[in-house]
């Protein structure tokens, strides 16, 4: 697993303050050569104050700057003492063949943790308002995904449904590209792909914005060539977890969906209530009541 200053430190990350963000971002860039750095040259490498690094350590639990560089001394050490503590079956995430099974919920816990905190640091207000009002106004709501990510899609269209907003999704890949040559300037695209490659979604998105729709782009990587046909793009952790992502990808594009799902319900608190109302009824009906027994 990470490093337990690493780990630390993101835990902690959405909870600082601006300035406070830039001198831990400086850290974790920079952990080797954190015990040998003053504070006074983190606080000027950072482009910080002193006392700004020393609130920030403060917040996430440190007792100081002495406490900070004896614990990253020891995580290093323990590093060098077990060279082989980095390897792995997946990149960002340890299984040793030793591993005890009762080690595992524990660990995949923890790593999904931190790739839902790496995913909160890339989702920028603004993007988050731009897209509920995009979603909103749209008159039509076409949703792209494959494989691991159309798990995303259909979540996100089932939410959209209860809402009442005007959405479709089609599993055939030939259906989507078909939908997106058919939609308009009021219309809105949403392509969901981890990897940002899959060339179904790019190919279905790229046709939408060549016909004139709004885009909206959920990847890990906004360098992926589906980033270039984004109009609003939202990135999740951009950690690369290569044998992983068919266990990592989803959760990330889970919360997304329900972060876009419960700003639409607070654009309009009203309107969205008296809908999911109507839903709930709708749905009771197809549920069991054991009461009548």
């Amino acid at each position: 697993m990470k490093d337990h200053i690493r780990k630390q430190i993101e835990m902690g990350y959405a909870d600082l303050r601006r300035s406070e963000k830039q001198a831990a971002d400086y850290i974790l860039n920079h952990m080797k050569e954190m015990p040998e750095l003053s504070i006074d040259r983190l606080a000027q490498y950072a482009g910080v104050s002193q006392p700004t690094v020393l609130r920030m350590l403060k917040a996430l639990g440190f007792a100081g700057y002495k406490d900070f560089r004896y614990q990253i001394v020891a995580d290093l050490a323990r590093k060098e003492a077990d060279p082989g503590a980095g390897t792995g079956l997946m990149y960002g995430y340890t299984l040793e063949r030793d591993a005890s099974l009762e080690e595992l919920p524990v660990n995949i816990t923890e790593t999904t943790q931190r790739m839902l905190e790496e995913t909160l640091k890339n989702f920028p207000g603004k993007t988050y308002r731009k897209t509920v009002e995009t979603l909103t106004n749209a008159r039509l709501i076409d949703i792209y995904g494959v494989e691991n990510s159309e798990v995303t899609a259909l979540d996100l269209l089932t939410k959209l449904l209860y809402l009442g907003l005007p959405c479709r999704h089609f599993s055939d890949c030939y259906l989507q590209q078909i939908a997106a040559g058919s939609l308009t300037s009021e219309d809105v695209a949403v392509g969901i792909s981890y990897s940002g490659e899959s060339k179904d979604t790019v190919d279905a998105l790229k046709t939408a914005k060549k016909a004139g729709a709004r885009t909206v782009v959920i990847t890990n990587f906004k360098d992926s060539t589906i980033s270039r046909y984004a109009d609003i793009l939202i990135c999740t952790s951009q950690e690369q977890l290569m044998y992983g992502d068919a266990i990592f990808s989803r959760s990330p594009q889970i919360l997304i969906v329900d972060m876009i799902y419960m700003g639409i319900i607070s654009s309009d608190y009203e309107r969205y209530e008296n809908q999911l109302n109507r839903c709930e009824k709708v749905v009771q009906e197809k549920a069991y009541d054991h009461r009548k027994k």
